[in-house]
């Protein structure tokens, strides 16, 4: 079904903003759509893409159920809504945006949608294992969007930090994002597969949430994840194929009170599995659950 054959039975039905919000709710629910990477149910998803089409917050959105929209607003809101029906884009692709540790970043494409067990622990700054005056030079391995690098410059704002991912296209979208946040002086860009491109260079903190999906789960995902970049989420056989050599290469790049901070993910349990002995902190999230570890140099 194309975009004029979607829209053409609501046009002549929808009036106010509750119509709409009703309707693609309703559309989304029945579809099944999956949401785990963006409001996490239809309604919120539905809510999020008629504010955004309108030029809005979706808070915005509740001093005005019983507004009309003008026919340009409505077509709008239905374009939206038929990309993320039909063609199962994301939220965040459809609006180019996404928000992470409350700042809101440039996507699309080319890098993953921001989202990471990391953030409540970046918030945080890794306390206590990471003490903040100690903490001058950061790493991050596959930064995508930049949006833990400039999280980190903004939650240690006296550290420098290199972020590195073997995307071109990734990079350029980051690039996007350092500018819009103020930090190109403090965020240095690098094209590198892991720290092909630092040579001696050592940190730290070390930060990465590496592509860890193992191939039964790659084969299993949802519509909506084959919108992102498959090298950012497959990891072979066992989820292994990126953690495994960034471990092996990380102590060579850590400062000696250095930490070394990776989201894990599904593959927890094979890391554990291949490499039972390493000496790996375990960080309990605030939801419940693990899937991501912390190592100390100096262990």
């Amino acid at each position: 079904m194309d975009m004029d054959a979607y829209a053409r039975a609501p046009r002549a039905r929808l009036c106010s903003v509750a119509d709409y919000l009703r309707w693609g709710a309703s559309r989304f629910a029945a579809a099944g759509i999956d949401c785990s990477q963006g409001r996490q149910n239809p309604r919120a998803e539905a809510e999020y893409l008629l504010a955004r089409a309108l030029h809005l917050e979706p808070e915005d959105l509740s001093g005005l159920w019983t507004a009309r929209l003008l026919p340009e607003e409505g077509d709008r809101v239905l374009q939206f809504f038929y990309q993320r029906e039909l063609l199962r884009r994301p939220a965040a692709y459809i609006t180019g945006e996404a928000w992470f540790a409350g700042l809101r970043f440039h996507v699309d494409e080319r890098v993953l949608i921001p989202r990471s067990l990391l953030e409540p622990f970046i918030e945080e700054g890794f306390a206590p294992w990471v003490e903040e005056d100690r903490a001058r030079r950061i790493l991050e391995i596959g930064t995508g969007s930049a949006c833990m690098a400039i999280a980190l410059a903004l939650r240690f704002p006296e550290a420098r930090i290199d972020a590195v991912d073997l995307s071109a296209d990734a990079l350029a979208v980051a690039r996007i994002n350092v500018r819009a946040h103020g930090l190109e002086e403090r965020v240095r860009l690098l094209e590198s597969d892991l720290f092909s491109a630092l040579g001696g260079e050592r940190y730290d903190l070390i930060l990465s949430n590496p592509p860890y999906v193992d191939a039964a789960a790659m084969a299993e995902l949802p519509p909506e994840y084959h919108h992102e970049p498959r090298q950012a989420l497959a990891a072979g056989e066992d989820g292994l194929a990126c953690l495994l050599p960034l471990l092996e290469a990380a102590p060579s790049h850590l400062t000696p009170h250095g930490v070394l901070v990776v989201e894990t993910g599904d593959a927890e349990d094979a890391l554990i599995r291949r490499r039972p002995e390493l000496p790996l902190i375990w960080l309990e999230h605030p939801a419940g659950g693990s899937g991501a570890f912390l190592m100390l140099a100096e262990g």
